[in-house]
């Protein structure tokens, strides 16, 4: 045995003192490497030999040395920092794992706690426990529960309250060109409203023309006022909805079905479409800043519906399949788009708002509202009942009494081709057709046939060009509007005009 430990001794001392050498070695080469006295001392011995390009490379070399030395004090730097930061994100991840795990074991007795709570209120009610898995949990009084079995519950109240309606004949008898008085006597004397004549004679044509129409102009002339006079005077306040950033499709509209609550959560455009459903009179939708969010997100929808010709084809599909306490106008999960109901669209033209496309605007009728009306002496005038069918054939009668002349028609047609040729750009049908509306209710509303034609084209077709490189046609101008002097006469086309040459200030 002694032979035996006299072996492991010396190999083990062979071993140990060999690492010790080793770290020792490690630590003088350290201390060797920054013995600034040491480089001193050589620098000294060899000074006097050195010439001056020797000089310039003794230095290259001290300045390589010490990048060298800095680059292992970087590289051991880098090292033990992202240790630290290693173990630090284990520890962290470690004493999450311990906050959730403490967590779920508040859960869990929280549950046990529920449980034990449940029991007792079983046992309360004589139930065992499991027998029924319905217990009541609140002693909320019954009234603020929601006990309709419909899950329209708006639209079934609407039902009842309408359950033995008549569609009431309120004999009207009045002309267009009444009516706007009428209306603008109301606005002033009642909602100290004022309005020319002019724009309620244009507001009322926008009405025959198409479904939607959208007042536009600077902030505070009044665009909002018009649509809430046009209600009260109708005895029908109109339904605002105000538009915000975030809409994005129908249901903020028209509601959605909540899959959690089994209800259709309605909104109060769809009750109004609702009740008009159910009447002759006439309804008003005020879409406020439509803009603040793109028109074609939430309303694409509505603009289809209302281009088809056929009214019995206005229909729009709220849920896909019917349930036995649906409301009674609600069939097969789809509503019919009531034709006694106007929306129109406040607009404001600045870097908080879209721009409106050209698919909105070609489908509706906008007017510019950017000035005030002056204050006059109103007659007192009371709010009207009107039947929308009464209305509807007035401005049937005036598109038959009062239709486009033909030597109008053709001027328009000249002025088409002249647009197409030096602008490249087209009327299109659907714009005439409105302008076969909107010109004649015009002048049954009291107004002059190129008037009308003159502010249509303004605001339906010279808009266009806002799209177009104002630069580039800013020479067009001044020969289109030499050309509308000749074809309708001198001075006959104000707002297009005027439009032109505010058109051309912007270049």
């Amino acid at each position: 045995m002694d032979t035996f430990f006299r072996f492991l001794y010396e190999f083990l001392e062979q071993f140990f003192t060999s690492f010790i050498l080793m770290f020792k070695g490690l630590v003088n080469g350290i201390i060797n490497m920054f013995n600034i006295k040491e480089y001193i001392g050589i620098i000294n011995f060899y000074k006097d030999d050195f010439s001056v390009p020797e000089w310039i490379l003794v230095v290259l070399a001290i300045i390589i040395v010490l990048a060298i030395i800095g680059g292992l004090g970087f590289i051991i730097y880098f090292i033990i920092r992202k240790y630290l930061k290693f173990h630090k994100t284990v520890v962290e991840e470690e004493s999450l794992l311990e906050e959730v795990a403490s967590l779920n074991n508040q859960v869990a007795d929280l549950m046990a706690e529920k449980e034990s709570i449940l029991a007792m209120k079983v046992s309360q009610l004589g139930l065992k426990p499991g027998e029924s898995p319905e217990i009541e949990e609140t002693d909320k009084p019954k009234e603020d529960v929601d006990t309709t079995k419909s899950r329209f519950p708006k639209l079934t109240a609407v039902d009842t309250e309408f359950a033995k309606y008549k569609i009431a004949n309120y004999g009207d008898s009045f002309t267009l060109e009444e009516l706007v008085e009428t209306f603008r006597n109301f606005a002033a004397s009642k909602l100290k409203l004022y309005y020319k004549s002019e724009m309620i004679r244009l507001f009322i044509s926008a009405l025959a023309s198409t479904k939607l129409v959208i007042l536009q102009g600077i902030s505070g002339t009044g665009k909002t006022s018009l649509a809430y006079a046009w209600g009260k005077f109708l005895k029908h306040d109109s339904c605002v909805a105000s538009v915000q950033p975030s809409w994005r499709d129908r249901t903020e509209l028209f509601g959605y079905f909540n899959e959690f609550t089994k209800k259709f959560n309605e909104t109060e455009v769809l009750k109004e479409l609702y009740v008009a459903g159910y009447t002759d009179d006439i309804y008003t939708v005020i879409l406020d800043e439509m803009n603040i969010s793109r028109v074609e997100y939430y309303f694409a929808e509505m603009l289809s519906i209302l281009e088809m010709p056929n009214k019995d084809e206005w229909i729009v599909e709220l849920v896909s399949s019917s349930w036995p306490d649906d409301p009674k106008n609600i069939v097969d999960g789809k509503l019919k788009i009531p034709a006694n109901v106007w929306y129109i669209g406040t607009i404001n033209n600045d870097d908080s708002t879209f721009m409106v496309t050209d698919k909105v605007y070609d489908r509706a009728m906008p007017l510019d509202i950017n000035d005030k009306g002056q204050v006059f002496e109103p007659i007192d005038t009371e709010a009207q009942d009107i039947n929308y069918s009464y209305l509807d054939k007035l401005f049937s009668e005036a598109m038959k009494d009062n239709p486009i002349s033909e030597d109008t028609l053709n001027k328009i047609n000249e002025m088409d081709d002249y647009v197409i040729k030096h602008f490249r750009i087209a009327f299109g049908n659907r714009i005439v057709a409105h302008m076969k509306k909107f010109v004649p209710v015009y002048v049954a509303c009291g107004g002059d046939e190129v008037d009308g034609v003159d502010y249509f084209i303004a605001r339906k077709i010279l808009r266009k060009f806002e799209q177009l490189n104002i630069s580039y046609i800013r020479d067009e101008i001044d020969g289109y509007i030499e050309f509308l002097d000749k074809t309708f006469g001198k001075g006959k086309m104000k707002e297009c005009e005027e439009y032109l040459l505010r058109l051309k200030k912007l270049t």
